[in-house]
């Protein structure tokens, strides 16, 4: 086999993975013209060789090391010019890797260590800058007008020996870092999860940290809200001791997880830890002991927790943060993330004020999805409560703010969630289903998404599947506060399937933690069913205290809609008659 000595440019896009969730063919496009009017004449200009093109990377092969690192320099120089009309979201953003080392030539393919190192240093360097090895700085030392910082010895993935590095400094980090952060922090919230550490020292388990890391990052790169730092990034960390602070300021976050695997016995301990960089406090923190005896199924059911947990607490978080800051420097966004912090609270008071705040926000920017999501939402939450009347027109009220919020934000699964729920109010509670299947395609670890499906599972006499799917919603996040809505499902879907006890169970537990006539109704009907009557009789009052008007006539809008099997119905309303409750 040929070899020869060679310079190695290793260099792919920041962010490629979200870049292409949010605008696969704008992103492409893109790509293909920084190709074509910026990478290729510059590598023409240094006397370079493009070796192969890697989707969102390149490989370039040089035979002097003053081209390779010029070439980069130019070329970040002159992506951070292009980016400047782009708008924030779809600014293409390199990082680069330069070696230089022996190479082996097969065909126009190159491989060896000369190349491995090149693409290490390129996972290694920060967005918008360039990182060399020792060799190419005493090779370019003194010929290039170019300065040089050096960042010590570094290991490298699979690579025997550290290696010096160095970053060439000129290229202007900060400001493309700066151009990051901008594009990160305002928006949306942003997360970093370092990879998980193994404490076990058992190289099994080692793989199962990596594994589990990477399939956290993908699953929360799911959730639409979300801007998650890709792994190729996230991994130059592992090994190293961390400051949190100062991992969130490199790679432009706030948020950052960080956790690690033990084995003890014959169970496996996951830890897990989201940490709020800018004040430094723990958003939530969780530990999950599983038995070891199926790897990928810990793996899958850790995962899916730790995302669904994640969407919810951050959500409350970056509420909480929005009410912390003065008013007047509250935006559109910043309102709207009050208003979910309030909604959370879930009482009269705290849903009016999200209701005009959300109102607020659109008034100010009338095409932010997220305002009109939370419009929508208070809307459909005071029809479930009875506040607003279940009438012909404000079902359709609620199909309507759903669908504007739909209309404007697509790819997103909470847009689905306000169709399903909309549907159901609407009395269509199979479209309500396939609305709900929609969302979760998008996102399956969407907990709020997973339990609605239960809840229409439930009415529609599919009493099994929507308990399973309401108990996959409270084990995937458990400390959502508003679990309670799962737990009447099931407290329904028991009701259907004629348990009465766990039905009774169920639903009392729910009334005693939440005044919600629903929870009161199925309780009244259960205890009927088991010939309680004095239990019976008190939660006939439980539901008159809640709406003193709630008769057997008009019971049905206290559900998302009516059971869709006749003898379901008709169960419901004898039952609620042998409670007393009045005609």
């Amino acid at each position: 086999m040929e070899r020869r000595l060679a310079a190695i440019l290793a260099a792919d896009v920041v962010g490629f993975s979200r870049l292409m969730q949010e605008d696969e063919a704008g992103t492409l496009t893109i790509l293909k013209s920084r190709r074509t009017d910026i990478l290729q004449p510059l590598v023409s200009k240094h006397r370079g060789r493009v070796v192969k093109l890697m989707g969102d990377g390149v490989l370039v092969e040089f035979a002097s090391a003053v081209n390779a690192v010029e070439c980069a320099f130019e070329l970040q120089d002159a992506m951070d010019t292009a980016n400047r009309d782009v708008p924030e979201e779809h600014k293409i953003v390199l990082r680069v890797g330069i070696n230089l080392g022996d190479v082996m030539v097969e065909g126009s393919d190159l491989y060896g260590d000369g190349v491995n190192i090149a693409a290490r240093l390129e996972a290694l360097a920060d967005p918008g800058s360039v990182f060399v090895s020792q060799t190419v700085f005493r090779h370019v030392k003194g010929k290039t007008k170019l300065d040089f910082e050096d960042l010590g010895e570094q290991n490298l993935k699979n690579m025997v020996e550290p290696v010096k590095v160095y970053r060439v400094s000129s290229t202007r980090p900060s400001s493309t870092l700066t151009m990051v952060n901008k594009s990160v922090q305002p928006d949306k919230p942003s997360i970093a999860v370092l990879p998980f550490v193994n404490m076990s020292g058992d190289p099994e388990q080692e793989f199962f940290a990596d594994g589990l890391t990477e399939d956290i990052i993908t699953a929360l790169s799911r959730i639409s809200g979300f801007l998650v730092i890709a792994r190729t990034s996230t991994f130059t960390y592992k090994g190293k001791p961390t400051d949190v602070k100062r991992v969130a300021k490199e790679l432009g976050v706030r948020y950052v997880m960080e956790g690690s695997v033990r084995r003890s016995g014959d169970r496996l301990r996951v830890t897990a830890q989201l940490i709020d960089a800018e004040s430094g406090h723990h958003v939530w923190a969780e530990r999950y002991d599983r038995p070891i005896a199926e790897f990928f199924d810990i793996q899958d059911d850790i995962t899916r927790s730790v995302s669904a947990s994640t969407q919810t607490q951050v959500a409350l978080a970056d509420g909480l943060a929005a009410v912390s800051r003065p008013s007047t420097d509250s935006k559109a966004r910043d309102m709207v993330a009050k208003a979910w912090a309030r909604f959370y609270d879930q009482t009269p008071e705290a849903v009016a004020e999200a209701s005009n705040l959300a109102e607020e926000a659109i008034h100010i920017d009338p095409t932010l999805p997220k305002a009109h999501q939370m419009r929508a939402t208070v809307f459909q939450h005071r029809v479930w409560l009875g506040e607003i009347p279940l009438d012909t027109a404000n079902a359709a009220r609620a199909l309507e703010l759903a669908r504007t919020a739909l209309r404007l934000a697509p790819r997103d699964e909470w847009s689905h969630w306000l169709m399903a729920t909309a549907y159901g109010l609407a009395g269509r509670p199979e479209d309500a289903v396939a609305e709900s299947e929609r969302g979760l395609e998008i996102n399956q670890n969407c907990s709020i998404v997973v339990g609605t499906l239960g809840a229409f599972l439930a009415v529609l006499g599919r009493s099994q599947e929507a308990i399973e799917a309401c108990r996959l919603a409270l084990r995937l996040d458990p400390r959502n506060p508003q679990n309670f809505w799962r737990h009447q499902s099931i407290a329904v879907a028991q009701f259907v399937a004629a348990d009465y006890a766990a039905s009774l169970e169920e639903s009392r537990r729910v009334a005693r933690s939440r005044p919600l006539l629903r929870s009161g109704i199925i309780w009244a009907a259960s205890a009927a069913g088991l010939d309680k009557a004095d239990e019976a009789r008190t939660a006939v009052q439980y539901c008159l205290a809640q709406r003193c008007d709630v008769r057997v006539s008009n019971v049905v809008p206290g559900f998302f809609t009516r059971f869709s099997r006749d003898e379901d119905h008709a169960c419901l309303l004898a039952l609620l008659r042998k409670a007393g409750l009045p005609e």
